[in-house]
């Protein structure tokens, strides 16, 4: 079955819209109301920022000329802490998102000319909220050298310093760690990713872990997550298919204090792809069961669509302790490169320099000292108040909550079990609703008599 995505604007014909019913065309004004404040949001954006740069007087200077300049093709390593940005990818009605803000840098340093004209791909998309210690760009960048010098080892050190001149402009929460030289320019930092990990940090707080990683366990291998993710079927996703590779839990950081319920631990899990709130939705149902709610089998039930082809209904994890942390690449061109690479391995190793490294490592401390000493303050502010709790009401219960707001939306005063819960729509209504809608195309192809749904591999976490 191939998904065709109507992405375009299309024009209705009277008579298209006489055919409607009362409650289409209300969904169609509702649309075309929200479609034009958005586009409002963004013109008046433009003339502020228009009339701001004019008020200041900036010097015009000479556009850069980019017809004189060599090209390379490369990937950039960069880390980013997401907690208040919108997502990596642009948007059209915000400018706080980490891709934003990395191609307004390319631009104004003069590595590039537009994105249009980068041959850009990224690795991931990760969502608002989430941040990356490992995200990779590919992109044609300008080069000092012509190509036939580029790969030549004594001049990579001699190239532009492509990690400097990125960070001097970036904000302090982006940082370009490292590049890295690629001879084919078909090389795709998405499509020739061969893994991704994702790591989701939490506190011990009074979770039974031996149960969470009993749980984890039944996601090893490939299933059909619709029921641990969001079903993204408006924009042609409708295989749910992914396999996990590796996933555990494992320690990050012991209590100062001796108290084990602070102890701050993180969920990893590696997998070629990703669905849209896959990680989110996984570790949620898995704090069910570290807080005893759920029994660790309630992930295998869910992996079963035969027998639950409906996802019951849920709040994903929040959003913040979750991090992109690592990316493997193929080190050969994948099958589906457009060019074949003219020497045996497109990759060769990340280039950093000294002193770039230590000037991130130093605005990284920076930054880890103030949001350390916001959470010492605190802890030391929680220690007090145990003191007084425990002098107050003697040996009673102590108070281990420091998980409760990791997961998302009201918590009921009575819990009531997943698999009796209200249940979302199904994939084939979905998939009806927005062919019936025409945001979607569907056509049946088949291969070896099997049925292919197609569907993207980027990665959202």
């Amino acid at each position: 079955m191939e998904v065709k995505v109507n992405k375009k604007a299309r024009t209705w014909k009277t008579e298209e819209l006489l055919a409607l019913s009362k409650e289409e065309l209300i969904d169609k004004i509702n649309q075309l109301e929200a479609h034009n404040t958005q586009l409002k949001s963004i013109v008046q954006k433009n003339l502020q920022t228009l009339e701001n740069s004019h008020s200041k007087g900036t010097k015009k200077h000479r556009p850069f000329d980019f017809s004189k300049c060599f090209k390379r093709h490369v990937l950039l390593r960069f880390y980013y802490l997401g907690w208040d940005y919108q997502g990596f990818a642009a948007q059209e009605n915000s400018i706080e998102t980490i891709e934003h803000h990395i191609f307004a840098t390319l631009k104004k340093v003069c590595l590039i000319e537009s994105r249009e004209s980068s041959n850009y791909n990224r690795c991931g998309r990760t969502d608002k909220g989430v941040s990356a210690f490992h995200q990779v760009i590919s992109l044609d960048i300008r080069s000092k050298f012509s190509p036939e010098e580029q790969m030549d080892e004594q001049r990579l050190m001699g190239e532009l310093d492509y990690c400097s001149m990125l960070n001097r402009v970036l904000p302090e929460e982006i940082r370009c760690l490292a590049w890295m030289p690629i001879v084919n320019p078909a090389y795709s930092a998405r499509f020739d990713c061969r893994s991704r990990t994702y790591r989701y940090f939490f506190p011990r707080g009074n979770l039974n872990i031996p149960a969470m990683e009993e749980s984890a366990r039944y996601l090893l291998g490939t299933h059909d997550f619709r029921n641990l993710c969001k079903m993204d079927v408006g924009n042609g996703v409708v295989c749910f298919m992914r396999t996990v590779d590796e996933i555990n839990i494992r320690s990050s950081q012991a209590d100062g204090k001796g108290d084990d319920s602070y102890d701050m631990l993180y969920l990893q899990l590696r997998g070629k792809a990703f669905l849209w709130h896959q990680v989110r939705c996984i570790m949620a149902v898995l704090l069910l069961v570290g807080e005893g709610k759920e029994s660790p089998s309630i992930v295998k039930e869910l992996l079963d669509v035969e027998k639950n082809p409906c996802k019951p209904q849920y709040s994903m994890a929040s959003d913040v302790p979750l991090n992109l942390y690592d990316c493997q690449f193929n080190e050969k061109s994948s099958e589906s490169s457009l060019v074949e690479s003219s020497r045996e391995n497109d990759l060769t190793e990340w280039i950093y320099k000294e002193d770039d490294l230590r000037r991130t490592m130093s605005d990284l401390q920076g930054l880890w000292s103030k949001q350390s000493v916001k959470c010492t303050m605190m802890r030391e502010m929680l220690g007090t108040l145990h003191g007084v709790y425990e002098n107050l009401f003697g040996n009673a219960r102590p108070i281990t909550e420091q998980t409760v707001s990791l997961t998302l939306g009201v918590r009921s005063k009575e819990y009531c079990p997943l698999l009796q819960r209200q249940r979302c729509e199904s994939l084939e209504n979905r998939i009806e609703h927005y062919t019936k809608k025409r945001r979607i195309e569907i056509s049946s192809t088949t291969t070896d008599t099997k049925t292919v749904l197609t569907s993207g591999i980027e990665s959202n976490g």
